[in-house]
């Protein structure tokens, strides 16, 4: 009987995704999945049943589409039939999405590569056994809708304790981390130095409680890179974890190149994404496919023809201007893209702050951001959203030179209007909220 249920949803599910298309309104991301599950309670159980070799997942607070995309690209590039959440939609149902997409009778797949929301992890792993967990980093992300941190760590840690044979992935520098995946076989990346070839500021995103998860005691930190991403030891002899795969970048306004040490081994890849956060997405990514035994010319092709997801660090071209999209979404991530702005001497900046459901209702995390970075930025900067006059209000505290901020709350008419005012030499930085990206998407994505 399970079987049957299975197949008519998977059928019925299909056939959605079809009228989907037809209708040319909507991507689908989520509707055939929530459908299929509505027929079939267990259709990830079932559907996950095709694959042959491996099951990667990947959560964390920052990073997880980006990390996701570039790891399922090389494995992808490296002859391997793949089942991947392509978009980012990372509940339940755009897993499930996922599958009724790929799933097809009589074929098999090699890997299934899934990025997935923090709070959904425990219950993927009642329909999904997976061989790898990477977690990318824990920072404060919508309150209203996870509460603080502590509360993310012990969903993410009770999906880890349902897995004792899963392999976990995490990075050496966060040490919010520690103790997370104590029962398991764990696997370390991590930064060993970090150059910028531009003047910048040092970081000011907002460190989470660095205190000792061993003691309470104060971390003490040799380096940091941002945030309390970084270098640290406690006094009871507690230390960052030695990673097994050791970064060495060199950070551009637009790209970055870095350097890999692991075993005895040493590769350098280019990362043609800005900011030092998307190098650490790539080095979880390339950490993971070499543990997956992908080799390192295959990685180094892939980052050079990896298409970044709408939004998340792509460059693309809106209304004939060069333009890059950088998804903002709480404090830590909004000041790191905002420290990046510093290397594009020629630039036009929208910013958009929306607070629907999916971008958190409370927007008072703009007041943690490090907008004061901004305190020089000698362009105009047009503010866009359902919340522009707050986030205008917290740039006019920021010390930006309130001349230079225009509202203009329609988000069509606010990059409309700054691609006009942008020059052929000059780059147009949009920084949007989730919900903002997607009407974006809607508007701008087909569009070159």
């Amino acid at each position: 009987m399970e079987k049957i249920r299975y197949i008519i949803s998977l059928l019925l599910a299909k056939t959605a995704v079809e009228a989907i298309k037809l209708r040319g309104k909507s991507k689908g991301t989520s509707a055939p999945g929530m459908l299929a599950m509505k027929i079939c309670p267990n259709f990830i159980r079932e559907a996950s049943k095709i694959n042959r070799e491996k099951t990667v997942t990947v959560t964390g607070t920052n990073g997880k589409t980006t990390t996701t995309g570039l790891l399922a690209h090389f494995v992808k590039e490296s002859g391997k039939k793949i089942i991947h959440n392509t978009e980012g939609a990372n509940m339940l149902t755009g897993i499930a999405t996922a599958l009724v997409h790929n799933v097809k009778f009589g074929q098999k797949s090699d890997y299934m590569i899934f990025e997935s929301d923090e709070a959904y992890l425990r219950k993927l792993y009642d329909f999904l056994k997976a061989d790898y967990l990477l977690v990318t980093n824990l920072f404060r992300d919508q309150l209203d809708r996870y509460g603080e941190l502590d509360i993310t760590y012990k969903k993410i840690k009770e999906a880890i304790d349902k897995n004792p044979d899963l392999t976990v992935i995490l990075n050496a520098d966060d040490p919010t981390l520690e103790g997370i995946a104590a029962n398991n076989k764990i696997i370390y990346f991590g930064m060993e130095d970090v150059q910028y070839n531009y003047e910048t500021k040092k970081s000011n995103a907002p460190a989470e409680n660095t205190a000792c998860r061993k003691c309470g005691q104060t971390l003490k930190y040799d380096k940091v890179f941002y945030a309390h991403i970084g270098h640290y030891a406690c006094n009871c002899g507690y230390k960052r974890p030695t990673p097994s795969y050791r970064g060495f970048a060199k950070v551009f306004d637009s790209y970055s190149d870095l350097t890999v040490k692991y075993q005895d081994k040493e590769e350098t890849f280019r990362v043609n994404m800005p900011g030092l956060y998307n190098v650490y997405n790539a080095l979880g990514a390339i950490s993971t496919a070499l543990e997956l035994g992908v080799s390192p010319d295959i990685i180094r092709q892939g980052l050079l023809s990896y298409s970044s997801v709408f939004g998340r660090a792509e460059s693309t071209v809106i209304n004939g201007k060069k333009t890059l999209i950088q998804l903002i979404k709480n404090p830590v991530g909004a000041s790191e893209v905002i420290r990046q702005i510093q290397g594009f001497e020629k630039s036009q900046l929208v910013i958009i702050l929306n607070d629907d459901y999916a971008d958190g209702r409370d927007v008072s995390w703009i007041w943690d951001a490090d907008f004061e970075a901004l305190g020089n930025y000698k362009q105009k900067i047009i503010v866009s959203g359902t919340r522009a006059y707050d986030a205008t209000l917290r740039l006019k505290y920021a010390g930006v030179d309130v001349s230079l901020l225009q509202v203009e709350k329609d988000i069509k008419t606010a990059i409309d209007t700054a691609t006009d005012n942008t020059a052929e030499d000059e780059t147009l930085l949009i920084l949007p909220t989730y919900t903002a990206l997607l009407k974006m998407q809607s508007i701008y994505g087909n569009k070159k």
